[in-house]
């Protein structure tokens, strides 16, 4: 399991945009006397058949931090657990209408972009993000390593151009973001979080964080980043187990960890929480690599009232419970339900 060993804490303001700017009131309708509605997030992302990341990564994460998912599809992969043997993209017009349509009907609190599949998609999704400027906007850069090298190129040459001016947190593992923000990077070191943030800004990206950055003795920490400071981080205990899904996972909770109203160090350190149980907890559908078990809570909460309904007295089990969840008590209009 991961082990929580050190983090750094320092005050900031919310972003740009507030939840309750981005959600619309509703006094009529069937569910208007409802006062716990769980706020919206749309997430452009592609389907995962394996279950290991996507859209379904996207929605379990969502809906596990409160949200409710307005899901768009992108397109599909071609994948099972262990690799990436394809990816097939939508039309941009079929991308457009789906998210449109949703927008039309449903205010939303974030925005959280993932993998899209073409320059063309990349277009819409940014043209959509400057009609709802207001929105904060969750950019998740995964590994292309699996892609033809002339995709990968033209894909972020598009997303460094039309999406990163829009973005108000970048995600992304520390290798990737480094090889795609900093080719070039001429000193012996690596690039800290600070120098990828600068790196970011420079195309318009106010906030940075950063996983996987290597530490001695099989550590490895995450750091929310400005240019000027690094505003969170925590360290982790490596797995060795090699996971798909993490960094969908992450963003997504963080997209709505902020649509329910946390400022972003709160909801970054709650996401990197919400990922270690989710990691601790994994499991193998397959024959490849291990998926992140979003739903841990569920099964928390069958095993502690097994517990009680055996013994009547809260055991271990319980006390790991009550340490889960009370990184989702939110207040109103961020609360979790299950």
């Amino acid at each position: 399991m991961l082990i929580r060993a050190d983090s750094k804490n320092q005050p900031m303001a919310n972003p740009t945009s507030s939840s309750d700017d981005a959600l619309a009131d509703n006094d009529d309708g069937p569910g208007a006397e409802m006062q716990d509605t769980p706020t919206c997030v749309m997430t452009f992302n592609a389907s995962d058949p394996s279950g290991a990341g996507g859209l379904t990564a996207d929605i379990m994460a969502i809906a596990s931090a409160g949200g409710h998912a307005l899901a768009v599809v992108t397109g599909a992969y071609v994948r099972d657990t262990t690799e990436i043997f394809d990816h097939i993209s939508f039309d941009d017009e079929a991308v457009g209408e789906q998210a449109r349509t949703a927008l039309e009907d449903m205010s939303v609190s974030a925005i959280k972009v993932g993998f899209v599949g073409s320059p063309e998609n990349i277009s819409v999704v940014a043209e959509i993000a400057t009609d709802y400027s207001e929105v904060p906007l969750i950019a998740y850069m995964p590994s292309l390593a699996w892609w033809d090298e002339d995709k990968i190129d033209t894909y972020l040459d598009a997303f460094r151009e039309l999406l990163l001016p829009q973005t108000t947190i970048l995600v992304g593992n520390h290798s990737s973001l480094w090889r795609w923000l900093m080719p070039d990077w001429p000193g012996e070191r690596n690039p800290s979080a600070k120098d990828i943030a600068k790196a970011a800004a420079q195309l318009g990206v106010p906030y940075t964080l950063v996983t996987g950055i290597p530490l001695p003795e099989q550590f490895i920490d995450n750091a929310l980043a400005t240019p000027q400071a690094v505003l969170y981080s925590e360290k982790f205990e490596r797995f060795e187990a090699v996971f798909s899904g993490a960094g969908d996972t992450l963003s997504a909770a963080l997209a709505a960890l902020l649509a329910n109203g946390h400022n972003l160090n709160a909801a970054a350190a709650e996401a990197l929480i919400y990922l270690d149980q989710s990691l601790s907890a994994g499991f193998h559908p397959g024959m490849g690599h291990t998926v992140p078990d979003r739903m841990f809570w569920a099964q928390a909460e069958d095993n502690a009232s097994d517990d009680v309904e055996e013994t009547g007295l809260p055991g271990d089990d319980d006390l790991t419970l009550t340490l889960q969840r009370s990184f989702f008590d939110m207040p109103p209009h961020g609360t979790t339900k299950h």
